[in-house]
């Protein structure tokens, strides 16, 4: 039996032990995907028994290295963070998949794997952490994989776009530091739960404000919110399709977690100030992320906007900090990683079928690929809110969250952004599977030279990689499975609605979690290794 100590341990040792085997082992490709797709698959089985360990209220804590809190090392799971991990680790699995027909062998001999399993490592360890400033160290090193994984394959667009992504995500590390300097500075701690006690003792509220809003910039840019999103259209877009949907379901939630824990953890008593930030915010990056994507030609464009656009429902919830809204933002981000992912995956294979990214250059892909047309209208059906799918229980818990409360003007922002997202995902209908396809029909599906040559300059050209034995079914596969779990959310939203009360309770009582790391005994990682094994 393994005990809780450990399971809290096995979301980030996992990943880090595989990314090191992965440098080690041969670099053939074959070798590299199976490892890949075992270790991931490791992974997700271990988050679901953290899940299941906590699902019933329990918060589970370990200190390391023989240090009490609030002094030593901190991993805490909830119910938020077990289910980010839970979710975390299934879009990891289902991308390993994926990547088998569309990651090429020379992106596997430069480190793909290794990349890609310490990038889910820093994810999961920034889900877990309960320190602060371990909380930057995850952040760095999720992002320095994703740099990796953003140039991987030195092509000239995709270090254009690395540029973009660098540039900003390190303003919003200064900040992040900065921030964290001054809250130490003002509280002589750094451990989360230590600081939800200290702060609300310090007098100077004006300090306490800056800080808040320091973390507010740093964790906006890496979470994509107005205005600060404009680095992730520029860059999202360039990478192949499995990390371009890595990243689109997964690096902004990030961001948005933190902002969700900090604000109903530690900054609980400038309420009055930060509220209304958080929803001028959440109303400006729904509107303005959806009324770019309605202009973009390029699938993943528009659907990187739409990233933009989404990420404001999740902080509407956070601003609007009832027990409703909340519940509402937990359900949303679980929908939206899913959901986004993949429409990123399904973007890829309409790029193989019609030779590009550009809307233009397709159509006829409803005769064509009629079973990519269905996963395409259930993915897009969901993002836009149409029921009985996911994509219409988290925005009817976001915006009846927000009617409770009063805000008629989010609200309003809310379906307006609805709409916009109506009309985008109908242009992609509409010119890449309802018209006739441009070029010559007996051409259709095989890449199009011609085509790829003329986008060449203009985006990543990985989706004419050839396709390896099987890799059709790979990439189906992938997408049908993520389906699947959109049409069973939707179905029986029941679950994962109670699971998102149960979370969003656990928020709005911060006792709970102090209590839960300030009386854990401290343990060793050789102690709780030696605990599981018994």
């Amino acid at each position: 039996m393994i005990s809780d100590n450990v399971l809290l341990t096995l979301p980030v040792l996992i990943p880090m032990l595989a990314g090191v085997i992965a440098f080690l082992i041969p670099k053939k490709r074959i070798v590299q995907v199976v490892f890949n797709v075992a270790s991931s698959f490791i992974l997700l089985v271990s988050a679901l028994m953290l899940f299941c360990a906590v699902h019933g209220g329990d918060i589970l804590s370990i200190t390391f290295g023989g240090w009490d809190a609030p002094f030593g090392i901190v991993f805490v799971a909830d119910i938020l963070s077990a289910a980010m991990v839970l979710v975390t680790a299934f879009i990891a699995f289902v991308a390993t998949i994926y990547a088998y027909a569309d990651i090429d062998g020379r992106r596997y001999r430069y480190g793909f794997v290794t990349f890609f399993q310490f990038m889910f490592c820093g994810i999961n360890g920034a889900f877990l952490t309960g320190d602060i400033f371990n909380l930057y160290v995850w952040f760095e090193v999720m992002l320095i994989t994703s740099f990796a994984l953003l140039s991987l394959g030195n092509e000239k667009i995709q270090l254009y776009g690395t540029l973009k992504y660098i540039a900003l995500n390190l303003i919003a590390t200064v900040l992040f530091l900065s921030a964290i300097g001054m809250l130490y500075g003002a509280t002589g701690t750094l451990n989360m739960a230590d600081l939800a006690i200290k702060l609300p003792l310090i007098e100077d509220r004006f300090l306490i404000d800056i800080i808040a809003v320091f973390f507010i910039v740093a964790f906006g840019i890496k979470s994509a919110v107005f205005p600060l999103f404009f680095w992730l259209p520029a860059s999202y877009h360039l990478p192949p399709v499995t990390v371009s949907a890595i990243f689109a379901g997964l690096l902004t939630k990030v961001g948005v977690y933190a902002l969700i824990r900090i604000f109903t953890l530690i900054f609980t008593e400038n309420y009055d100030f930060t509220q209304p930030i958080l929803l001028w915010i959440a109303a400006l990056t729904m509107v303005v992320g959806g009324l770019s994507a309605t202009i973009q030609k390029n699938t993943r464009r528009i659907l990187s906007f739409h990233i933009i656009s989404q990420i404001g429902y999740m902080i509407m919830g956070l601003a609007l900090l009832t027990a409703h809204a909340l519940a509402g933002a937990v359900f949303y981000i679980v929908h939206h990683i899913i959901v986004k992912a993949n429409l990123f995956f399904i973007s890829g294979i309409m790029a193989r079928k019609a030779g590009g990214f550009y809307i233009g250059r397709m159509g006829g892909l409803y005769v064509a690929a009629p079973f990519l047309s269905f996963l395409f209208i259930i993915a897009a059906f969901s993002l836009a809110g149409f029921p009985p799918l996911s994509g219409f229980w988290s925005k009817f818990l976001v915006v009846n969250a927000g009617l409770l409360a009063g805000n008629g003007w989010i609200v309003l922002a809310a379906l307006i952004a609805g709409m916009l997202t109506i009309i985008s995902m109908a242009k992609i209908w509409v010119e890449c599977f309802w018209k006739p396809y441009p070029g010559e029909q007996e051409d259709f599906g095989e890449g199009l030279r011609e085509q790829v040559q003329a986008v060449k300059s203009k985006t990543s050209h990985s989706y004419i990689n050839i396709v390896p034995p099987y890799g059709k079914a790979a990439l189906y596969v992938t997408c049908a499975l993520l389906a699947a779990v959109t049409i069973s959310i939707g179905l029986a939203p029941s679950y994962l609605v109670d699971v998102a009360d149960r979370a969003s309770i656990q928020l709005m009582t911060p006792s709970l979690y102090i209590d839960a790391v300030l009386t854990t005994e401290s343990i060793s990682v050789i102690e709780a290794l030696s605990d599981g094994e018994g």
